[in-house]
């Protein structure tokens, strides 16, 4: 295969007008790190410089005429790796992870807070319980993937393979999260996997992997994984990469563009597997009435939902739908906009200032009271809009449109197959709903204010158990108790 030597600029956001050097960013290659400048960069956010090396694309695919590295490894033993992986990555511990989370500043608009507290949460991926469940759930049978399952089906003998699988992943850059999600998962499937950087998180993936290479750098798992950043749509690249006689699927996160992209991949041999962009709602029943207090509480944890990320994240709530009558939603729409200014985990009080097009829409809402009562303001600490029906814009940048319903189960003609998380409360009501909003396409209902999780250990994701969707499943019928053919 051909290497990339020539120089490019990525086109972006305008330049950081050439305050300080451009941020290195190196590439993993199966557990050796490269470092460079060849090639010079321009962040998809914050319109950051970075310089990366030649991106060298015989290091990025593994020969299918031999096995991968951990095809045969033990899965106990893998296991075994990622749980002694976690507190290595301990940010207090770790300078790998520490140097990336101060480079991580520069190019994520989630700021210092968020992004500390990402970091911090990482190691919880990795523990044994979370990895355990996570391949139980997925696989049923661990065995399946260590090797061929003998079984029975009707009395005929065949054996099941879930077979290590050859991925891209295309990672998305909103939270850290991802990446770490991203190579538990991998790692369990035994697979050698490609980690696409997003220009938005450009180090969590590689300061894993370099704490891999730390551990033991000739590890099966260690040299499962490369790491390399190149701008997305760069056919010099893809069109070399994205082939069957290298990957079996594609694995992409992100917003629509970047999946019907990858789409344009997917054929015979290479599977697409899409993190689709999705939108999440919250149902409020006439129980949160009971109490000013109380209202005041659920107006909270409907903050928290919005908030995961700043809204930047599938699972932020970008419409609630509230049992009562307008003067009821007003009042919890006051509570709301008054708690999305409050700090969260994941979310900032103050966060990025709305939009234009956003503040033009509510503007022309705001001269049609009593139809549209909006709340808050524009500086980025909560706006909130209440209406008969849904607005017809998108919410973004802590910006909530909040609908009166007569009943819950009236509110679920709202959920398409574009809703991913539905929070309800209160969290028993989710009985009488959860059939309509699964027909609908919802693919996650929690309790309100519990949107954000890990998201790991034997839970579904986008209406998939990602493991299970990893590995290729592979039915071996041949043997002695084959039934013979007639040649009559």
């Amino acid at each position: 295969m051909n290497h990339l030597d020539t120089p490019t600029q990525e086109t972006g956001p305008a330049l950081d007008n050439g305050a300080g050097a451009p941020l290195p960013v190196p590439h993993v290659y199966r557990g050796r790190t490269v470092s460079g400048d060849a090639v010079m960069h321009v962040s998809r956010d914050l319109g950051k410089r970075f310089c990366t090396p030649a991106v060298e694309l015989d290091n990025l695919v593994w020969s299918r005429t031999q096995a991968g590295p951990a095809f045969d490894l033990p899965i106990a033993q893998v296991i075994d790796f990622l749980v002694e992986l976690g507190p290595r990555l301990h940010l207090d511990a770790n300078p790998l992870m520490q140097q990336a989370l101060e480079s991580m500043i520069e190019v994520s608009p989630l700021g210092r807070r968020i992004l500390e507290n990402c970091y911090r949460d990482i190691p919880n991926l990795f523990a044994r319980g979370v990895i355990e469940d996570e391949l139980r759930v997925s696989l049923g049978d661990s065995s399946v993937i260590d090797g061929w399952m003998p079984r029975t089906l009707r009395g005929r003998p065949s054996r099941l393979r879930a077979f290590p699988p050859r991925l891209v992943h295309i990672l998305a850059g909103n939270s850290p999260m991802v990446a770490a999600m991203t190579v538990m998962r991998a790692a369990l499937t035994k697979g050698v996997h490609l980690l696409k950087l997003p220009s938005n998180d450009l180090f969590t993936a590689t300061a894993i992997l370099r704490t891999m290479a730390e551990i033991d750098a000739a590890h099966p798992l260690t040299q499962s994984f490369s790491a390399a950043y190149w701008r997305g749509g760069d056919e010099n690249v893809e069109s070399t990469l994205y082939r069957a006689q290298y990957f079996d699927k594609l694995v992409v996160w992100g917003g629509e563009s970047a999946v019907r992209h990858a789409m344009r991949y997917a054929g015979p041999g290479l599977e697409l597997v899409a993190f689709d962009p999705k939108v999440s709602i919250s149902l409020i029943g006439r129980e949160a009435f009971a109490s000013e207090e109380l209202l005041r509480q659920v107006a909270r944890a409907g903050a928290a939902d919005v908030q995961s990320f700043n809204q930047d994240a599938c699972n932020a709530s970008r419409y609630q739908f509230i049992e009562g009558n307008e003067d009821g939603a007003d009042r919890y729409c006051e509570y709301l906009a008054a708690a999305l200014g409050e700090d969260f985990r994941y979310g900032d009080g103050q966060g990025p200032v709305v939009p234009n097009d956003i503040r033009e829409a509510v503007d022309v809402l705001r001269e049609m009271e009593p139809f549209y009562r909006v709340f808050g303001g524009y500086d980025g600490k909560g706006l909130v809009v209440r209406s008969d029906e849904r607005v017809d814009f998108h919410p973004i940048c802590k910006t909530v449109n909040v609908v009166p319903v007569q009943s819950l189960r009236d509110a679920t003609r709202f959920a398409t197959v574009a809703t991913q998380t539905v929070g309800i409360y209160p969290p028993q009501r989710a009985a009488e709903v959860r059939d309509a909003l699964a027909c609908a396409g919802v693919q996650r209902i929690v309790t309100l204010g519990e949107s954000i999780s890990d998201g790991v250990g034997g839970y579904p994701h986008d209406g998939m158990f990602p493991v299970h969707r990893f590995v290729k499943w592979v039915s071996e019928e041949a043997g002695d108790n084959s039934p013979s053919v007639s040649t009559r």
